[in-house]
């Protein structure tokens, strides 16, 4: 099966950032990773895989070398995507239709979300004789969908529009015959449970769509950032082995600012890469010294020029889609990329056979950050920030280049097998 196809395999199975993570885990499991649990004292041996998961909805997975290692060698991409979340108290009914009470999670384009079929997916707490248990559902087919105002009752709609998100945004469910009951009922059987067990949830919409190929392009829902999420995991269970340990960090959380404890701005990164130094016998001081000699790439898309909003993009630092990885640039560090870690990463895809372009948003056009600066709150290293060319960014279905995902995983494969040493002050080598 070609690279887009496993990718847009990946996607249509992770319809939120808890289904991400489960499948990403899974995938690791067949590989041979085995599974570390936070509340337990880690015990690790050389030359064997190992991911942990916090919250269902962020992983970190690495790899022991059979010998010492001089610092970690990582990526980070995030899970989660703009959508819309159910509330609490969701169903919503007027003797006429149901409909479900939602609001925004990120920033998304909410006219794609209008006028087409929907699916709902997530995880359900179950009372269970033994406790409290996370399940995950997934409706896996239209059942939902947030209808316009016709043109003819609404005759500035083609002038913009501001959508009210308590308003306009409501999902149509069904009509007002018991469909509240049949909601919840629809819940508890996907959950294996019954209505009355289920305590609470977190419930979101999604898009269904299946992926598609198309001259050149793919176009799909998710791509940011599943498609560097799938393409940094492929990399990093089809590298070799190195100097360094690698690492693949999977976070949510990143489209609301990440300061969560599972995004990347929570000590989830710092607390594993302590607990894997201190379960190989190492002290504080070892820490500190492989993080000074490790490297991070942030992983997250960017904007390709628009082809009818080419005024959008800098004129000398404009990327298109199947131009290869993108390396992001902003003065006031929402990309953290200066000019070492720029270097690094530019010989890794040139030793690779990979094409490099430069992004940068126009100086009057603010941008918005991404993992690698929140990243290095917790743990500080030389850091890159870099992505896949994309359009229509924050849509419910986006458009990217058909080459790019593999571009993308022949440099980060190449990324995770390297070292980076420090030779003298001020001179670095990739080894």
């Amino acid at each position: 099966m070609d690279t887009n196809k496993r990718l847009f395999e990946y996607i249509a199975t992770s319809p939120t950032a808890y289904h991400a993570v489960a499948h990403t885990a899974a995938l690791l499991e067949v590989e041979g990773y085995t599974e570390l649990e936070e509340n337990k004292k880690w015990e690790l041996q050389r030359g064997k895989g190992y991911f942990v998961t916090r919250n269902g909805s962020s992983l970190i997975a690495f790899r022991v070398p059979r010998d010492d290692y001089r610092g970690f060698m990582m990526t980070a991409a995030h899970c989660d995507s703009p959508s819309f979340k159910i509330k609490e108290n969701a169903v919503l009914s007027d003797g006429k239709y149901t409909r479900l009470s939602v609001e925004k999670y990120g920033g998304m384009l909410c006219s794609t979300w209008l006028d087409r079929p929907l699916s709902i997916a997530g995880r359900v707490m179950v009372r269970t004789q033994g406790g409290i248990e996370t399940r995950l559902i997934d409706f896996g087919e239209p059942c939902a969908l947030i209808p316009n105002v016709a043109i003819h009752m609404n005759r500035n709609a083609n002038d913009g529009m501001a959508y009210n998100a308590a308003v306009d945004m409501l999902p149509l469910i069904g009509e007002d015959k018991k469909e509240g009951a049949s909601f919840i009922e629809r819940v508890a059987a996907l959950a294996d449970a019954k209505a009355e067990d289920i305590i609470t949830t977190d419930l979101f919409l999604y898009a269904p769509d299946e992926g598609v190929e198309w001259n050149g392009f793919i176009s799909a829902p998710r791509i940011d950032d599943l498609q560097c999420a799938f393409a940094s995991l492929k990399a990093f269970v089809d590298s070799g082995n190195g100097d360094s340990m690698p690492v693949y960090c999977l976070f949510d959380n990143e489209e609301v600012g990440s300061r969560t404890k599972q995004g990347a701005a929570s000590t989830f990164l710092f607390d594993v890469l302590m607990r894997t130094v201190s379960a190989l016998g190492g002290s504080d001081e070892d820490y500190r010294c492989k993080v000074a000699s490790s490297f991070l790439v942030s992983c997250d898309n960017g904007h390709a020029v628009h082809p009818n909003h080419p005024e959008y993009a800098d004129k000398n630092h404009s990327v298109l889609m199947n131009g290869g990885v993108v390396i992001k640039y902003n003065a006031n560090q929402q990309y953290t990329t200066d000019a070492l870690s720029s270097a690094v990463f530019r010989l890794v895809c040139e030793e690779a056979g990979v094409p490099v372009q430069s992004y940068a948003n126009r100086a009057d056009m603010p941008g918005g950050s991404t993992l690698g600066n929140i990243a290095n709150t917790q743990v500080s290293l030389n850091t890159v920030d870099i992505g896949l060319a994309q359009l229509a960014m924050h849509s419910a279905f986006e458009t990217a280049g058909a080459d790019d995902t593999e571009h993308l995983i022949k440099a980060l494969t190449l990324f995770f097998g390297k070292s980076l040493c420090t030779e003298q002050s001020g001179v670095y080598k990739l080894i």
